[in-house]
């Protein structure tokens, strides 16, 4: 995910206070959060305890970062109300049951805290969307459970948030594979 690292840091800007971070991964969005960030609680089913990159990446946040390995589909471990601010990187995507997530999300965060995200999902065009509906059941066995065809920005939506902005845009590669939405939401 390395190449995607350029759209981090404006997506990562608004970011503040205590923050879940879900898909945490390989820790790859640390190094750019802005210094408004104190605490950092990423949520990934991957375990990379051990992971000598991941574990440099936690030791040189100057915020404390914590982790629980647990899919976000899951019942969220925290009180409702808990977080200043929800991030996902490429992550709605691969999350099995996306809409239990966001309702998880939504509970977990601070009326008027924001959820900030960068996601791939449905194009835009009649011919992207037909290849993507075609073509998302073999992406999906093929990426370890990555849908392409999913509409983000109306999950979000539907989970109760309110989209203050969604930019959507082309990023490099295959118009099924690229359709991206960058956006602030609020739990109102």
């Amino acid at each position: 995910m390395g190449f995607m690292d350029p759209m981090r840091p404006s997506t990562l800007a608004p970011a503040h206070g205590d923050v879940l971070e879900i898909g945490f991964g390989t820790g790859r969005n640390l190094a750019h959060y802005p210094e408004a960030v104190s605490a950092v609680f990423g949520i990934d089913p991957m375990v990379t305890r051990g992971v000598k990159r991941v574990e440099r990446r936690i030791e040189e946040a100057p915020f404390s970062v914590e982790r629980t390995e647990l899919s976000a589909d899951d019942p969220l471990p925290f009180d409702a109300g808990r977080f200043d601010c929800i991030v996902t990187t490429w992550t709605l995507c691969s999350i099995p049951n996306a809409e239990a997530a966001l309702a998880e999300m939504h509970r977990v965060l601070k009326p008027g805290g924001v959820y900030l995200f960068i996601e791939h999902g449905r194009g835009r065009t009649e011919r992207t969307i037909r290849w993507q509906d075609r073509l998302n059941p073999i992406w999906n066995r093929l990426t370890d459970g990555c849908n392409i065809n999913r509409p983000i920005d109306q999950l979000v939506g539907e989970a109760g948030f309110e989209l203050g902005s969604v930019d959507e845009f082309k990023a490099t590669g295959p118009s099924v594979t690229s359709h991206m939405y960058r956006g602030v939401a609020t739990r109102v």
